[in-house]
């Protein structure tokens, strides 16, 4: 019975409290450019430039051509600025965060006698390749929908006649709101249910406001190899392993928008926390063409990665009725009915990814000193219609097929754009770039496409080198508070930017 209470409560979690925001395929599919200072300046445009050691995370062929053993640390420090705009009330939040692009070394072989293989490189690397470290904040006055209806919704739709079930058969919503009153039954003479109605009435005007902050990221740590072919082909592959935390505590709050102190309804509050943590694998092969010495075209596929998640969650719903159920404020959370957090283990996996790239080196000569820069492009496809969800037990009957349907209803796949240069002033270089990358909504109501601007600075001399980059995100994105069937609901709008600043250091050996 308590395995049941809790799957059923997972699935209400689920379609309420993850899939009413962007949710979670989109956000662990989508990934912004994070690596070297070197490769954020030039806007992560690695595809057919190689070179450098990010290269084990968007072309490992990249890393055939180095010719000399390196090692690189990256530190970086983020700061999120979000606005956001709900039933035409606007407002504000920031967060920072410290953060490291692509750290590691590289071994260079190169090849004896007369074969065609000219050398070897092999990397080992460390890279946070997703920071989920954010906060939004954002309110408005909502006088045809309340959140409470969905509680309604659940309990109509599932046609719960026993007031005994209410309690306790959805431990993560309905449940919570029922035995803290926020929602009644209207009973018939033997006691049964034949509907349900909630104190919260739009009419009057209701504020509603929430409080989202998420903490983690993705860390990934890469093992590549690559092969060099008479100068001209350049074949790699990785290895990657995922090691993903991320943790999410957002409160709802919807309170009268009246002064009125005896209309049995003064807020009430939904606070749910959820923390994710898992692991993924995944590979991504490349190859880069250089037919002149000047000119290279490069391609490479990624995986999806394929998780491992572990869900540990719980629910909290506090009303204030205004003495409708004795005085004071009540408070429920689903440990009180379940006497244990909800935890879940599940399969993921995330979306495809191609890559075509065009670069034009400056000058290309084997002595690098004697480069003047080069100019790089790369064009991605991304299948976000393809994330999907599975049950390694098979416990949640066809849940999962529908939430993977609606993931292909609501996403599309999308192409991003990224370019880059750098001019070499003899030890010092200039560094400049743009990305663009598409909304992945199928919805016309979100707009979720980001651009990123970035500029750099670097020093190579004997050996050692020192970058500085950074690289500014324009962000538009968007979600629903929550959704209903049968009445208005509404999304909130956010744009924003994050700012990256990354410094890498390294030195060759």
């Amino acid at each position: 019975m308590t395995k049941r209470i809790i799957l059923s409560g997972l699935v209400f979690f689920s379609l309420y409290a993850s899939a009413q925001e962007p949710s979670d395929a989109l956000r662990y599919s989508r990934f912004a450019p994070v690596g070297t200072a070197r490769s954020m300046a030039i806007g992560g445009a690695l595809t057919a430039l190689g070179g450098d050691i990010s290269s084990t995370h968007v072309n490992p062929a990249g890393i055939a051509l180095f010719k000399t053993n390196e090692f690189v640390l990256s530190p970086g420090f983020n700061l999120s600025n979000n606005k956001s705009n709900y039933l035409g009330t606007s407002d504000k939040a920031n967060e920072s965060a410290f953060n490291f692009g692509t750290s590691g070394f590289i071994i260079a072989n190169p090849s004896s006698g007369r074969s065609n293989w000219k050398n070897f490189s092999y990397a080992v690397t460390a890279n946070r390749t997703a920071n989920f470290n954010n906060r939004v904040v954002y309110n408005g006055t909502n006088n045809q929908s309340s959140y409470s209806e969905k509680y309604l919704e659940e309990l109509i739709g599932d046609r719960v006649t026993n007031p005994n079930a209410a309690a306790v058969d959805y431990p993560f919503g309905s449940s919570l709101a029922f035995n803290t009153f926020l929602i009644e039954p209207d009973l018939n003479a033997s006691g049964d249910a034949t509907g349900y109605f909630s104190l919260a009435t739009p009419q009057t005007g209701l504020k509603q406001e929430q409080v989202i902050e998420t903490t983690g990221g993705v860390s990934t740590i890469s093992f590549a190899a690559s092969g060099n072919l008479n100068d001209k082909f350049y074949l790699g592959g990785s290895f990657n392993w995922d090691i993903l935390r991320y943790r999410r505590n957002q409160t709802f709050k919807e309170s009268d928008a009246t002064n009125n102190t005896s209309n049995d309804f003064g807020y009430f509050t939904v606070e749910d926390v959820l923390e994710t943590e898992g692991t993924g694998v995944n590979l991504k092969l490349g190859m880069i063409f250089k037919p002149v010495e000047y000119l290279r075209f490069g391609l490479a596929v990624h995986t999806p990665s394929w998780f491992e998640f572990r869900d540990t969650y719980n629910t909290t719903v506090t009303t204030d009725l205004e003495g409708y159920a004795g005085p004071g404020t009540l408070k429920q959370s689903s440990s009180d009915i379940l006497g244990q957090v909800g935890e879940y283990i599940y399969n993921f996996s995330n979306p495809w990814r191609f890559m075509g790239g065009v670069a034009y080196v400056i000058r290309e000569v084997q002595d690098v000193t004697k480069q003047r820069g080069f100019l790089t492009a790369d064009v991605e496809y991304v299948t976000y219609t393809s994330p999907r969800f599975s049950d390694p037990n098979d416990q949640t009957g066809n849940y999962f097929d529908q939430l993977n349907s609606t993931i292909s209803d609501i996403y599309k796949s999308a192409i991003n754009v990224r370019i880059g240069g750098e001019l070499k002033f003899n030890t010092i270089m200039v560094r400049g770039g743009f990305g663009y990358f598409s909304n992945p909504y199928k919805d016309p109501e979100l707009n979720g496409k980001r651009m990123n601007i970035s500029g750099g600075l670097g020093y190579r001399n004997k050996g050692k080198f020192i970058d500085l980059t950074y690289m500014h995100q324009i962000l538009n994105d968007g979600f629903y508070p929550y959704r209903l069937n049968d009445n208005f609901f509404a999304p909130v709008g956010m744009t924003g930017s994050l700012g990256s600043v990354m410094l890498t250091v390294g030195f060759k050996f």
